[in-house]
């Protein structure tokens, strides 16, 4: 009677391949480039860019109210409506409500 071994060798290559095709399942789930941190990513990415949008509106208008109040071009109404509130002024015949 012939006895016949096991065959190791493609157990442990079988076995090894299963190991790192687990191993990179979860790395492409899970790890630093895996989809779940790419997701959480892009919706990063979504909330800077309104962040940036908005701060670019902001940024217009503070630009639009110094190119008012510059030498070049001076707009009166900008003028006295800025002195009226960083001074607390008001004119004899106005009326003030808080």
């Amino acid at each position: 009677m012939k006895r016949s071994t096991p065959a190791i060798g493609p157990l442990f290559y079988f076995g090894t391949a299963i190991v790192l095709g687990l191993y990179f399942t979860f790395a492409a789930v899970q790890g630093a480039f895996g989809l779940f941190n790419r997701v959480q990513i892009e919706a990063e990415v979504t909330t800077l860019k309104a962040q940036r949008d908005k701060l670019r509106i902001e940024l217009a208008e503070v630009e639009n109210r110094t190119r008012r109040l510059s030498d070049d071009f001076l707009d009166l109404d900008l003028l006295d409506e800025r002195a009226r509130f960083v001074l607390g002024l008001a004119r004899p015949d106005e009326v003030i409500i808080r």
